[in-house]
């Protein structure tokens, strides 16, 4: 079984950045495809980026595209999300997931993900 902890998370103005950090422990993590997703207050998990087993191939939600940048390090089994430009509608508890399937197929739905950190609040003043 995986485990994985995000850090990085805390409060920001708008304009302002923050790098996100998911380690992972207890399987390989280079046979996982990653993803970060979000959750505001009262409303779903939603896809926020995702990432091939490998880091070749990368995956973004619209209405982070240009502005947030995912990137692994499989030798340190850790996975990164760069935040820039952040708005306060990108507030929201960031959750990292892995799964073993390593194809864009279905990799923005959360029910495809097999294990989940517990999440790191991420707060953007206006």
């Amino acid at each position: 079984q995986v485990q994985l902890v995000e850090s990085g998370g805390g409060l920001v103005q708008a304009g302002g950045s923050l790098r996100l950090s998911c380690a992972a422990s207890g399987g390989t993590f280079s046979s996982y495809a990653t993803g970060w997703f979000r959750q505001a207050p009262g409303k779903e998990r939603e896809f926020v980026a995702a990432v091939s087993r490998g880091g070749g191939s990368t995956y973004y939600a619209d209405s982070v595209k240009g502005r947030f940048t995912i990137s692994r390090d499989n030798a340190k089994n850790t996975v990164f999300l760069q935040m820039n430009s952040l708005k306060p509608e990108d507030t929201a508890v960031y959750y990292c997931g892995v799964r073993r399937i390593d194809r864009s197929l279905g990799i923005d739905n959360v029910a495809n993900y097999d294990y989940w950190g517990r999440g790191t609040q991420v707060t953007v003043s206006s």
